[in-house]
């Protein structure tokens, strides 16, 4: 037998009595899951014939079944549901929770589950253009103080006269007294003040701050152990496989009257 041949037999004995690499297992799925929400903030969560109930909650089941999830919905008061989940009491959050930079530190999220858009409101009786910082230059636009809407007028927005109030209900206090020009507030908590005798017969939406604006925040995403990654991604295939097929927008209609995603 030739050097070459009995070297070339010699490494494929040793790469047969070398012992396979085993392929990495997944970390198991909890069985049940359990997620968390609060039960006080409709129409997203609340407590309906003593148990939750919502967009968030119907999203959640939602969710579940089409991973093929196993889950339970408990309620938790909103202080201390981060601490919980990472003290291992429920194993994911729906309960409308911001993405943040500083909760981003210490937990996972999703990818967002919904938006709520920034809107406008205006007068009935006002010819206003669809708002814009063109449109918009030197009208008074009411505004709640502590609330992202300043940080937007005062970077997109610079040449409206911003009026800013303790609550979004007095700036449409003063809209409907002709004060203001225009209103821009949360889309949801508009449609509410619209919804009213009062709102809806003196007012109207005047438009939307456009989608993917950076200042609007990243959205309300799951909240997850940041090692979960295999529940993260779980989640994240049944989230985009219920907005394909049309189910996310037909539980969103239930609750919210435009578009969230």
């Amino acid at each position: 037998m030739s050097r070459l041949l009995s070297r070339l037999l010699l490494l494929s004995l040793l790469a047969a009595a070398r012992p396979a690499l085993a392929e990495p297992t997944p970390s198991p799925l909890p069985a049940p899951v359990r997620i968390a929400t609060e039960g006080g903030h409709p129409p997203f969560n609340y407590v309906e014939d003593g148990k939750p109930a919502g967009f968030e909650v119907e999203l959640a089941q939602a969710l579940c079944q089409e991973a093929e999830l196993t889950c339970t919905i408990v309620l938790h008061q909103w202080d201390g549901i981060i601490k919980g989940l990472e003290a291992g009491e429920y194993d994911a959050i729906m309960a409308s929770m911001a993405i943040t930079p500083k909760r981003a530190a210490r937990i996972a999220f999703t990818k967002p589950y919904y938006r709520i858009p920034f809107a406008y409101v205006a007068r009935r009786d006002t010819a206003l253009p669809a708002p814009s910082p063109a449109t918009l230059r030197g009208r008074a636009v009411g505004v709640a103080a502590h609330g992202p809407q300043v940080a937007y007028l005062e970077q997109r927005v610079p040449g409206a006269d911003i009026r800013t109030f303790d609550s979004l209900a007095d700036a449409t206090l003063d809209l409907r007294a002709g004060r203001v020009d225009v209103v821009l507030g949360d889309k949801l908590d508009l449609a509410t003040f619209l919804g009213k005798p009062e709102g809806g017969a003196c007012c109207r939406f005047a438009g939307d701050v456009p989608a993917g604006e950076p200042l609007l925040g990243e959205g309300v995403g799951i909240g997850l152990r940041k090692g979960d990654r295999d529940l993260r991604e779980a989640f994240e295939r049944a989230l985009a496989a219920l907005v394909a097929d049309g189910r996310y927008d037909r539980i969103r209609a239930k609750f919210i009257p435009f578009d969230t995603k």
